[in-house]
């Protein structure tokens, strides 16, 4: 079954579309341009409705990153790397996105948070023992990095579990 086009939005209807979609989550300014450009009639009514979701204090990247940032560290207990990338994705500008995680981890101790990250996603399960297993630990230190967590840290805390230090030099690698 295939779904009909959507009609394109007159500037009235941009503005409520805005409204609707920022009452159902935050946005970036980046992606509410490209959620109201994929439905304006007319391209130049973009901005306008940007500036008045602005002005209305509804849209504001800054505000946006630092919470974003904040939730990303508290809820998920992501890496600095991570949520920029996240940030980035959501099209905030790199300058503010930068600020943002810079500003939230200025006082997390990165080796706390592998530790935690470990626990969570290892719950139930006996590190020291399965690092001995050169798969699992090569395992760990990819979800590690995917999560946002230097090598170089990533790989201190692991040598705290792994049997030999010297496989996790090689994980920095690529190997």
């Amino acid at each position: 079954m295939r779904s009909r086009p959507l009609k394109p939005l007159t500037a009235e209807k941009l503005m409520e579309y805005a409204l609707r979609l920022l009452g159902g989550r935050a946005l970036s300014i980046g992606e509410l341009r490209d959620k109201l450009g994929r439905r304006a009639e007319k391209p130049d009514d973009i901005d306008p409705v940007l500036a008045r979701m602005k002005e209305l204090g509804y849209l504001n990247d800054v505000r946006f990153a630092d919470a974003y940032a904040a939730a990303r560290l508290e809820n998920q207990g992501f890496g600095r790397m991570r949520v920029l990338r996240d940030l980035r994705q959501r099209r905030v500008a790199p300058v503010v996105a930068e600020r943002a995680v810079e500003q939230v981890f200025q006082d997390t101790d990165e080796a706390a948070l592998i530790e935690e990250f470990l626990r969570r996603k290892f719950r139930g399960t006996d590190l020291p023992r399965a690092m001995k297993d050169e798969k699992k630990l090569a395992s760990a230190y990819r979800r590690l990095r995917y999560a946002g967590f230097s090598s170089g840290a990533s790989i201190r805390v692991l040598k705290r579990y792994a049997a030999r230090a010297e496989e996790l030099e090689t994980l920095e690698d690529g190997g």
